[in-house]
């Protein structure tokens, strides 16, 4: 395979995590086999936790990170900006023994619990590398029960016509036959439900509305992935992450802009991003970590499984529904191969000077100086280009702006759009 990471393919730098998330107990374990090539497939430990969205630290992205806090006091401090805060270690000092009352003499030790999801988390912040074998048996009623509460009341039915109070009816009985399903390899995805929405400009956006039950399934698999992509994506990464949001990622600009020489920006933007993603560098992507080919079925079952619009159904050949649960998670790991990693080598040549970078889904901000801004909008639209993406050409631009800039230069700074 290609290098699709950059020059930094297999070396990301470690980002900041923001929450723990969906620990569900588990009744198998396994532990971690490292393999010395990172395309080998290797098992990692499994930990147990009821408590959910806990925010977690990682280490810092210094380049990317504002130094000094927003107005944001709020808990958890806002993500960029703060970013080297201590760990929180509520879920890591947990008991990892069944609870029992006090051991008399003689009595055997209490057993040991599967680590489950935790373990998912730990495995995937220690090796970078590690690719998981066994990550379905991680989708326990438990896990779907929870995934079907997550979910949100009111939203649109798709093909199925189901709302989630028609299944909450009875969705005790049904999650269990929905859970054998999976495991037995019966469960089917079914199209996506084609629905539109205007734009800010007068356009309208497609949207993909799954079924209720490929609802709860997505969210369950997004849970399970997003314990190993958390402790990959970068640090300058906000959109559709947990913990997450644009707010932050607006105070990460602000600060970066004031606080580095930034003279120059790109603003860019990628055009038809959702509906342009490559099934098969995604996939390509998405198998460098995970390695459970029950997992990379069920994926492949909802990018392939197509759109029905006014009863007529169509394939879908390129892109990911937009609306559909499991696509921020899809777009952002996209991403993460394609900008992410390449712009933060790119940023680290020799003779590169102080360069900020904040993302937001597809859309993203570089800050520099003159000669690497022009340098690296170049080099932007061949990478954009290999993967079969295109910047958008009336929302992409290159400006001359930042504190330092002197009051003559700004008088006369014109945007330069790229075309």
């Amino acid at each position: 395979m290609s290098n699709v990471n950059g020059e930094s393919d297999m070396n990301p730098t470690e980002s900041e995590t923001t929450r723990m998330v969906g620990n569900f107990l588990d009744g198998s374990g396994e532990s971690p086999a490292t393999s010395q090539s990172p395309m080998d497939g290797d098992r990692s430990e499994k930990t147990i936790s009821r408590h959910t969205d806990m925010h977690v630290a990682g280490q810092s992205d210094s380049p990317i990170v504002p130094e000094k806090p927003t107005n944001n006091e709020g808990v958890p401090p806002s993500a960029e900006l703060v970013e080297g805060r201590g760990l929180t270690n509520e879920n890591a000092e947990q008991s990892l023994l069944h609870r029992t009352s006090s051991r008399k003499p003689g009595e055997k030790p209490p057993e040991r619990r599967s680590r489950g999801l935790l373990g998912v988390r730990e495995a995937a912040q220690k090796d970078k590398k590690l690719k998981f074998t066994n990550l379905l048996h991680h989708v326990t009623p438990e896990l779907l029960t929870a995934s079907f509460h997550a979910l949100k009341k009111l939203a649109a039915p798709g093909v199925d016509d189901e709302t989630w109070s028609d299944y909450g009816v009875d969705h005790e009985r049904r999650l269990i036959e929905l859970h054998g399903r999976i495991h037995r390899g019966a469960y089917r995805a079914k199209p996506s439900k084609r629905a539109y929405i205007k734009k800010g400009d007068g356009k309208m956006r497609p949207l993909g509305i799954a079924a209720l039950e490929d609802k709860i399934v997505q969210q369950a698999i997004r849970t399970i992935l997003e314990c190993i992509y958390e402790q990959d994506f970068l640090g300058f990464s906000y959109g559709y992450r947990p913990g997450r949001s644009c707010h932050q990622a607006l105070d990460a600009l602000i600060v970066g802009i004031k606080s580095k020489n930034v003279n120059w920006i790109i603003d860019a933007d990628i055009r038809g991003f959702f509906d342009n993603i490559s099934h098969e560098w995604l996939m390509k992507f998405l198998e460098l970590r995970i390695a459970d080919r029950r997992v990379l079925r069920l994926l492949k079952k909802w990018l392939r499984a197509g759109v029905s619009e006014d009863g007529q159904w169509s394939p879908t050949t390129v892109g990911t529904p937009q609306g559909s649960v499991i696509s921020p998670l899809l777009a952002n790991v996209f991403l993460h191969y394609v900008f992410d990693l390449w712009i933060h080598s790119w940023r680290k040549r020799p003779g590169r000077g102080e360069v900020i970078v904040v993302r937001y889904a597809d859309d993203f901000v570089i800050g520099f100086s003159e000669a690497d801004a022009k340098q690296c909008l170049a080099d932007l639209q061949e990478r954009m280009t290999k993967f079969g993406l295109e910047l958008h050409p009336e929302k992409t631009r290159l400006i001359e702006f930042g504190v330092r800039t002197s009051t003559t230069s700004q008088a006369k700074r014109r945007p330069t759009r790229n075309v």
